[in-house]
């Protein structure tokens, strides 16, 4: 019995390995919205677990998709970008950057205008990538939208209001329409007249089919807000400490239950002025969701002005707190809010929760700034949500201790302590502008802020900031001490053994719990790092460098990029070779060579003993016309390099996905089974060793 299952996981092993794997199979669908304008919809169908990437995912990861349509421009026009739905965001710890991929569905549209009345069908195709568990396979496919003759009579033709838009012209019934056309052999959509009230219909479906495209997306989104609620609530205990809002606490809350009748009139006071609170704050998040808009929030993560005017505005905020100078509302403003406040009951009670937000400004201001900030960047209403996870904290003491006056008997007094705090803000407000700093210069690609200048900022700020935790540091509004306390000393321990961390990373330490915040190790001076130093490798590199062809590839070994190529070099040397499948945004092949082939033995074996030929099949480079061909599996055109290494690993191996290895011999004859991601080191060791032997025979 035991033999039988060992048999029957070998040959389920066996067939996995050497089938094509089709992970996304697509539908799609046309829509005429006028005589001349159609809308393309292309659906995909996404297999459970795998990631299709979306159209921006950020350079530096995964392949993001890409849509051609042929003859655009000639026959009609692109009338606008084309849309896809809601995607999800991960941070990839292989790539180090921020990927957006689509599970289950996902669904695109493109508005065209046909310009080219004999025009008969339209041609796309698209190519991208499909990864599940850093194991990939590249997509690509041709889609076809039959178009219908519409042939319409002009004395029968109803005018079109003048107020009337494109998307609500009527034809009259006796406009001829052919009939329904048949679209990649999958559906038949049957165009008929358009009413006014039909198409406000197909509105609110296709506003409900975006919201089922999307579904999968959601539970992403919530963990999104969650962390930006959590954040802002912890900024508001921040500013809790602050000497523009810890005093007023036990002010407050005396002045309720001392100038009320009783003690509920006093609590139900308290609870209605942190309410207050947090209907101000709340309101500035819808206004600045107002402003912008929703969708418009969602794009400013990675928009270049957004950054720079908050770097500037955290900068700003920095020197304020760090003692520069104070950042205060206009006296009129505050004058204006008291008069209301005197009116007593709950309008006058709201405008003192307002005087508190105006009194506290020039210390709650800057972290309010830098939680908009960062909320606007996760879009959507992260601003909303933001401002009532910090205005939860302000409230929340206010109303405690209403309920329970005794605790406040239990509170420290005001002191040095509370500027302690927010010079320590400043620090933080500090590092954090650096942040939107590099944004911006990532986004731009002008390499000025890389890896190593933004870590040696912090390492400046943060080494700033133990310092003046630990005495050897004073600002302007700091009180003269002869000690400092042991809470201080505590935190200045943890913010310097934090700067200690950050130093390696100069080197090319991979400082893993802050990825996603400091540049990738990609966007780097030296992104192999500093100090790692393998001399014979480079020396051998250099000297077979005279090969015009041979490339420097990973671990500094010496690659080919073209089989034909790699294989008359090792005739010439008469060595085996290993064939390499993989693609630039692989992320198994990069574990593959960053914790397999660097260790030693199987370093000594790649870099001595055999050819490196790695065939990247999402290299984006046009073919050159003489070499364009037509595919002998899907009929189409191969017009990139990365198109053709794919055709030639499926056509050979019948596989499509990478990272997959193949030992030959120097006529390119295979020499053992292939083998795809291997992470354990002694079984890939033992394979190469395998395969090698056998050529020497």
């Amino acid at each position: 019995m035991k033999k039988l299952l060992v048999a029957i996981v070998f040959l389920f092993s066996f067939f996995a390995q050497s089938q094509i794997i089709d992970v996304v199979k697509w539908k799609t669908k046309l829509v005429q919205k006028s005589n001349t304008e159609f809308e393309l919809i292309m659906d995909a169908q996404i297999e459970f677990g795998w990631h299709l990437y979306a159209l921006n995912t950020p350079d530096g990861g995964s392949q993001p998709l890409v849509f051609t349509f042929k003859n655009a421009g000639k026959d009609y026009k692109l009338m606008g970008d084309t849309k896809q739905g809601k995607y999800q965001k991960e941070y990839s710890d292989v790539f180090e950057v921020d990927e957006y991929f689509f599970t289950n569905t996902a669904q695109f549209k493109q508005l065209i205008k046909v310009t080219n009345p004999n025009l008969k069908e339209i041609k796309v195709s698209l190519e991208g990538q499909t990864c599940i568990d850093g194991r990939c396979v590249q997509e690509d496919d041709n889609l076809t939208f039959k178009l219908p003759e519409i042939q319409v009579e002009e004395k029968t033709m109803q005018k079109v209001d003048e107020k009337s838009t494109p998307e609500t012209v009527v034809i009259k019934e006796n406009a001829k329409i052919a009939n329904a056309v048949e679209i990649d052999s999958l559906e038949k959509i049957v165009e008929t007249v358009l009413t006014e009230e039909k198409i406000d219909s197909l509105n609110k479906q296709e506003k409900t089919n975006v919201v089922q495209t999307n579904k999968s997306g959601k539970d992403e989104k919530k963990k999104d807000l969650w962390t930006i609620f959590i954040l802002s609530f912890l900024g508001g205990l921040a500013a809790l400490l602050t000497p523009c809002v810890f005093p007023m606490i036990p002010m407050t809350v005396s002045f309720f239950t001392k100038q009320s009748k009783n003690r509920a009139q006093g609590i139900k006071n308290a609870i209605v002025y942190g309410i207050s609170i947090i209907i101000i704050y709340v309101g500035l998040g819808l206004i600045i969701t107002a402003i912008f808009g929703i969708d418009s929030l969602n794009a400013l993560s990675t928009n270049v002005w957004f950054n720079l005017i908050f770097f500037v505005i955290l900068i700003v905020f920095a020197a304020s707190f760090l003692g520069a100078f104070e950042i205060v509302l206009p006296n009129s403003l505050l004058n204006k809010i008291d008069r209301q406040a005197d009116r007593g009951g709950i309008v006058g009670i709201f405008f003192m929760a307002l005087a508190l937000a105006v009194v506290s400004f020039s210390c709650t201001g800057p972290i309010v700034g830098s939680l908009l900030g960062e909320s606007a960047r996760q879009g959507g209403i992260g601003p909303i949500v933001g401002m009532f996870g910090f205005s939860s904290a302000i409230a929340l003491p206010f109303m405690l201790f209403a309920l329970f006056p005794g605790w406040m008997n239990s509170l420290p007094k005001s002191g040095g302590w509370l500027n302690t705090v927010k010079v320590s803000l400043g620090f933080l407000e500090l590092a954090f502008a650096f942040k939107f700093l590099s944004n911006a210069d990532l986004v731009l690609q002008m390499h000025l802020l890389e890896r190593e200048v933004f870590l040696a900022i912090w390492i400046a700020v943060f080494g700033a900031w133990a310092l003046y935790l630990l005495g050897k540091l004073s600002l302007p509004h700091d009180s003269p001490s002869t000690h400092i306390s042991v809470g201080r000393l505590f935190i200045g321990l943890f913010v310097t053994t934090f700067t200690i961390y950050l130093i390696p990373g100069l080197w090319g330490a991979p400082l893993k719990i802050l990825s996603g915040y400091t540049p990738p190790m990609i966007y780097s001076e030296s992104p192999d790092g500093v100090g790692f130093k393998n001399e014979v490798i480079i020396a051998d590199f250099s000297k077979e460098k005279e090969h015009e062809n041979v490339h420097k590839g990973p671990l500094g070994l010496m690659a080919f990029h073209d089989y034909d190529e790699g294989i008359a070099y090792a005739k010439k040397v008469n060595k085996p070779i290993l064939l390499d499948f993989t693609g630039h945004a692989c992320a198994n092949c990069r574990k593959m060579e960053e914790n397999v082939w660097s260790d030693p033995e199987i370093l000594k074996i790649l870099k001595n003993e055999i050819i490196l030929i790695s065939l990247y099949g999402d290299d984006q480079r046009e073919l050159p016309k003489e070499e364009v061909y037509i595919s002998k599996i899907s009929g189409n055109e191969v017009t990139t390099i990365g198109k053709k290494w794919r055709e030639f690993q499926i056509e050979r191996y019948n596989i499509n996905s990478q990272p997959y290895y193949v030992i030959l011999d120097k006529e390119g004859n295979d020499l053992n089974k292939p083998v795809g991601y291997t992470p354990d080191i002694e079984e890939y060791k033992t394979w190469l060793k395998e395969g090698i032997a056998k050529f020497r025979k």
